[in-house]
């Protein structure tokens, strides 16, 4: 006898993250973006203001439309449950908030007139993540070196080129601690 299928949630921490994002851009395209700017973005605000720390981390929850959360939620849903299946969803937790932070803070110190909502660093940290599964002791996987040379490079280039309304530097701080964690995870102790 055949088993019915059935849907599992297998990836706790992912869908948590895009099930959050999902209702925030709802719930931000409902007021107009009001509720996206007051709670999901963070910009340089005084310090002394609480918000401005809670903010370092709910950016990542906020978009600024429906295709921002699209194109977010499609990589994260599409590489996350394999990074989680194999770091674990507590890593996997603890890598999302330490490039919401790192991301946060660079933002906040070096870009204070940028204001940043959305989840893109956190995608170009699993996109370098993901290309460490492979990884071995001893060994760089020529899949790091493409994805750091086409995705980072062209962050890059980006950055210098276009004045646009997209933060090359979240993604680019998202890659490089994606490759600084996928680089310590993967290295086997002897």
């Amino acid at each position: 006898m055949k088993k019915k299928p059935i849907i599992t949630f297998n990836s706790p921490i992912v869908l948590g993250l895009v099930f959050a994002c999902f209702a925030v851009t709802l719930f931000g395209s409902m007021s107009g973006g009001r509720i996206t700017r007051a709670l999901f973005t963070t910009y340089h605000s005084s310090l002394k203001n609480p918000m401005t720390y809670v903010r370092f981390f709910t950016y990542v929850l906020g978009h600024s439309g429906w295709d921002h959360f699209v194109g977010n939620a499609s990589y994260l849903l599409l590489l996350g449950p394999m990074l989680e299946e194999k770091y674990g969803a507590k890593t996997l937790g603890e890598i999302i908030l330490i490039t919401a932070l790192s991301t946060a803070l660079i933002n906040y110190i070096f870009f204070p007139s940028v204001a940043l909502c959305g989840a893109s660093g956190i995608v170009f940290a699993f996109i370098v993540l993901a290309s460490f599964t492979g990884f071995k002791n001893g060994e760089i996987p020529l899949t790091f070196v493409l994805v750091a040379v086409i995705y980072i490079g062209q962050q890059v280039i980006l950055g210098i080129a276009i004045k646009d309304n997209v933060s090359n530097m979240a993604h680019i701080v998202g890659g490089v601690i994606g490759s600084i964690i996928g680089y310590s995870l993967n290295v086997q102790k002897k």
